[in-house]
C-alpha cells in the first residue's frame, strides 16, 4: 500500500491505518528502536507507541515523507524510554556514546529564549548534511540518527571500523568548523 493511501485511513480516521503502517513500517521502526534501546520487549513497546502516535498526530499533521515521520516519531519515543531507564539506573552504552559524541560539537539547552537559535542550528545542520558527500553522509546518519553500532555501519558499508570512526570525526570536525563559521558555536 502506498504511503498516501495509508496516509488517507489516517485522516478518514480507519483503524486499518495502523495494520497497514505496521506491515510496511514495522521492521523498520523496529530497527531504530531496537538500536537506541538494546531490547527487543522495550523496543516492540516503543514501535506500538510509535502507532498511538501516529494516529494521535495524523490529522491534523499531513506528513510529506511517512517513513521519517515514523523514524523521528520511533526514535524521539526509543531515546526518551532510554533516558528514563538511564536515570533509574545509571549505565553506559552506544546510545550514550553516540549522544555524547554529537554533544561535544552541538550547542545543547532547553530554554524557550534559545528556541530561535535552535531553529538555526537545524537549518545549518540541514545545509551541512547536504554539502556533504552522499556515502559521508550516509555514515553520520546512521550514527547519529539512526544510533547504530560503528560495527553495524562498517558491515553496511563495508568499511573498516577504523575507516567509519576516523569519518565521523573528521565529519564532526567539519560540523564544528561549519557551525564556527556561522556563529553557532
Amino acid at each position: 500500500m502506498e504511503d498516501i493511501e495509508i496516509i488517507a485511513l489516517y485522516w478518514a480516521r480507519n483503524e486499518d491505518a495502523i495494520t497497514r503502517t505496521a506491515e510496511k513500517y514495522g521492521r523498520f521502526c523496529g530497527s531504530i528502536a531496537r538500536n537506541v534501546l538494546q531490547n527487543p520487549e522495550d523496543a516492540e513497546e516503543c514501535v506500538n507507541d510509535t502507532w498511538l502516535s501516529a494516529w494521535n498526530s495524523i490529522p491534523p499533521r499531513q506528513p510529506e515523507n511517512l517513513a521519517a515521520f515514523l523514524a523521528r516519531l520511533t526514535r524521539n519515543r526509543a531515546i526518551d524510554r532510554w533516558r528514563a531507564q538511564r536515570s533509574e539506573k545509571r549505565g553506559g552504552g552506544s546510545v550514550a556514546l553516540a549522544l555524547e559524541e554529537l554533544s561535544e560539537v552541538l550547542p545543547g539547552g532547553e530554554e524557550p529564549a534559545r528556541r530561535l537559535e535552535q531553529q538555526e542550528l537545524i537549518r545549518s545542520l540541514n545545509r551541512f548534511l547536504a554539502a556533504l558527500p552522499e556515502t559521508e553522509r550516509n555514515v553520520f546518519l546512521c550514527r547519529y540518527w539512526y544510533l547504530d553500532g560503528i560495527a553495524a555501519i562498517s558491515a553496511s558499508f563495508g568499511f573498516s571500523g577504523s575507516k567509519v570512526k576516523s569519518m565521523l570525526h573528521r565529519t564532526r570536525k567539519k560540523l564544528r568548523q561549519a557551525l564556527q563559521k556561522e556563529g553557532l558555536l
